[in-house]
């Protein structure tokens, strides 16, 4: 753990605003895609974006959720010194920093309607809607340990991330 004052963003809004990014830019590909018939069809394009929805849903909900909880059993205590970041300005931030990646995945999804109508949108939109649900449990979680888990912005993603450090549940609201 550093030493002086330094920034913490919870844990569950990292992941509540990239589901909920990925859903809707899903979304608006998707209903731009039904209007493109592709060269399989309407019918297949938009049945196979349904269950490419429901997979991307489950898999995006299921994977690493044991690394969420492994890394919550092994948080400190939070000190007194650290800022606790406000949820507009994490997902201000997570946005930021991000904004490139999304544009590509919605330009992605919307063309790939010209193959499939609205299979890539549907699948971007699973994505979100299982990000999505993972916040949601990861919220249960949290509301059953009464804590909020929290970890800096600049390790949110990937190995570096040390570990998260917790607060009372009531912190940060």
């Amino acid at each position: 753990m550093a030493r002086g004052a330094y920034t913490l963003a919870r844990v569950g809004v990292l992941v509540r605003v990239a589901g909920r990014w990925l859903f809707w830019l899903g979304a608006v590909a998707a209903v731009g895609g039904v209007f493109v018939p592709g060269l399989t069809g309407r019918r297949i394009g938009i049945l196979g974006g349904a269950v490419l929805f429901a997979v991307a849903a489950a898999v995006t909900f299921s994977v690493r959720r044991s690394r969420y909880t492994a890394l919550g059993a092994d948080a400190a205590r939070a000190p007194k010194s650290v800022f606790l970041q406000d949820r507009r300005v994490t997902a201000r931030v997570w946005l930021r920093r991000r904004a490139w990646w999304l544009l590509a995945a919605f330009a992605l999804a919307a063309a790939s309607c010209l193959l499939a109508s609205a299979a890539g949108g549907m699948l971007l939109a699973g994505a979100g809607a299982g990000l999505w649900l993972k916040s949601l449990w990861f919220g249960r979680v949290e509301r059953t340990r009464d804590v909020r888990y929290w970890v800096r912005p600049d390790r949110a993603k990937g190995p570096a991330t040390g570990s998260y450090e917790t607060t009372g549940y009531l912190a940060g609201r």
